[in-house]
């Protein structure tokens, strides 16, 4: 039948499944905008900014498995997408972004809101397209959706001309191209190798990443670390991959990572790597990492094999796939005296913080008690994301949604939205520190709109807490730009943009005020008031070795 590309582009969507999309219109993208209008069957979510789109898409993706949607027009509408964008394609998420842009015609002239978003987005996308001949537009979408969602998944977009949009094409029903799992590239000799590495090791470590949460292979990784009694730290990206509450769960690993893990990996034999590509932040000097041990990587994508650490071993493919070929194969092993050693670690070096005030750490175990575990935590990016990593206990994947790989301040009330929009039935809630939560609050009015009832807790300090931290240990206290001294009343902006706004001043205060906020079934802003110099502990100073990790207590001594 003949339909408009406006009208192709959304009966793509119905045929991909999209159920929702996150987006802002405008006049490049109107024609598509019409054609949405006769399709209530997809959602669209009108959030305040595009940048809210693209991280409201992410978080849904995150939350589902699914791959999220946004729409943004041309011009700035493009480019507003642009940090959202990067932030899935450093954490690998798969996301399709849909623009448009000016007619054919007035490409290349400098015409009112014309960029070259696919020049812009080229080092930031899988990969990405400009239709300008509407015979050519299904096809273009579908294969977006393929890439996104294939290999190591990440972001596609792709930008439509409006002439196209309105010019009309046959359009054909077709059925989603099946995505079939990596495992042309499993090797014998490579699951061989692996094995005699497992069976020679004494002191074996498991080190998940994201890559786990992304194949779903958290049974699979379940079953190697039980299988092989061997003590299990993640990543950031990693939560979830292995339950927090699993005894053998010994903590993320990294410059905020627990003592334990960062000396259990230091002194390991073996470490087992599975879906982390060594970030810098994980590894610390990584010329002095995991020294001790011979170190075997699986990872879907053979470009992380020895990119930022030397390994001596290898399996290229889907870790579910990789796992699933791995754990039958593996002889049951104990190793008493490892797990001895990490337990005395453990105790030795527990998380500890002030007992006697309102502090971030405080705030995510009570949010833990409180949910039991059950919800859906995003976070934006500082102290209150370390602490959200290392005082909530995350036993399922998809759990934890937060902006590890470019770090992106403002991204949790948008991914907050999506997650909640793609699981209507869980608690979501968003941490932020109160530097973030100014960037994208705009955000909270889109909640409100679409009676989204999510929960933002501001950890507020007054001041950039995690710069602070850094200008207080390394930069002699000069707070250079980093105080907050101005008057925002986040309760007064809550209630301004449509949420409701309780203040929490005190550890008592808190837990009522959360039971009230997941009663009351509407957007809530919790502004919980801690101390401006409460730190993140265990930390590791740049450059050093994950094994010269300290806390509180080590500096105290050392004064």
């Amino acid at each position: 039948m003949q339909l408009t590309g406006a009208e192709i582009v959304i009966e793509c969507m119905k045929e991909q499944g999209v159920d929702t999309v996150f987006g802002y219109p405008g006049g490049s993208i109107l024609n598509i905008y019409d054609a949405l209008y006769k399709h209530p069957e997809i959602r669209h979510v009108l959030t305040s900014h595009e940048q809210g789109a693209s991280h409201a898409a992410d978080g849904y993706a995150r939350s589902t498995g699914k791959v999220g949607v946004c729409f943004a027009t041309s011009g700035p509408g493009a480019t507003n997408l642009v940090t959202g964008i990067a932030t899935a394609y450093m954490d690998s998420i798969p996301l399709v972004a849909i623009t448009c842009n000016v007619g054919n015609s007035l490409l290349g002239r400098d015409s009112f809101q014309e960029i070259d978003i696919t020049g812009v987005t080229m080092p930031i996308t899988k990969h990405n397209y400009i239709v300008k001949d509407v015979t050519k537009l299904a096809d273009t979408i579908r294969r977006s959706f393929v890439i996104a969602k294939s290999g190591r998944p990440g972001p596609v977009l792709v930008d439509i001309t409006k002439d196209v949009t309105a010019n009309e094409a046959e359009y054909e029903y077709r059925k989603p191209e099946p995505v079939e799992r990596v495992k042309d590239t499993i090797l014998e000799e490579d699951v061989e190798k692996a094995l005699q590495m497992i069976a020679r090791a004494k002191r074996p470590f498991l080190f998940v990443g994201g890559g786990a949460v992304l194949s779903d292979a958290a049974e699979e990784v379940t079953e190697l670390a039980e299988k092989i009694q061997a003590p299990v730290c993640d990543s950031l990206m990693g939560k979830g991959a292995f339950s927090g509450e699993n005894p053998l769960y010994t903590g993320m690993l990294g410059m905020h990572g627990t003592k334990a893990s960062n000396f259990g990996v230091a002194h390991c034999d073996l470490l087992i790597t599975i879906g982390a590509r060594f970030s810098d932040r994980v590894t610390g000097n990584a010329e002095r990492f995991a020294k001790k041990a011979r170190i075997l990587q699986i990872d879907i994508d053979p470009a992380e094999i020895n990119k930022n650490v030397a390994v001596d071993a290898s399996i290229i493919g889907d870790i579910k796939e990789v796992l699933q070929i791995l754990n039958p194969r593996l002889e049951a092993y104990e190793h008493p005296e490892w797990l001895g050693e990490i337990e005395a670690l453990r105790n030795k070096y527990p998380l500890r913080y002030e007992t006697d005030k309102l502090t971030g750490p405080f705030i995510i175990q009570e949010l833990y008690r409180i949910t039991k575990g059950q919800a859906i935590v995003t976070t934006d990016v500082g102290q209150h994301q370390m602490w959200a990593a290392q005082y909530y206990k995350y036993s399922r994947p998809r759990t934890f949604l937060t902006s590890g790989g470019l770090g992106t301040m403002g991204y949790g009330l948008g991914a907050c939205i999506g997650a909640k929009v793609g699981n209507p039935d869980k608690i979501v809630v968003n941490i932020g520190g109160d530097g973030c939560f100014r960037m994208n609050l705009n955000e909270l009015a889109t909640a409100a709109r679409h009676k989204i009832p999510i929960i933002q807790i501001v950890v507020n300090n007054h001041v950039l807490g995690m710069v602070r931290q850094w200008q207080s240990l390394f930069y002699g206290k000069r707070y250079s730009s980093t105080v907050l001294d101005d008057q925002v009343d986040f309760v007064k902006v809550a209630e301004g943009l449509g949420a409701a706004g309780i203040r929490v001043t005190t550890r008592e205060e808190f837990a009522p005020a959360l039971e009230q906020a997941i009663a009351m079934g509407r957007p809530v802003v919790l502004d919980c008031q801690i101390e401006a110099d409460d730190k993140v502990f265990p930390m590791v100073s740049p450059g050093a070795s994950i094994e010269e990790a300290f806390d509180a207590e080590d500096l105290k001594n050392r004064e």
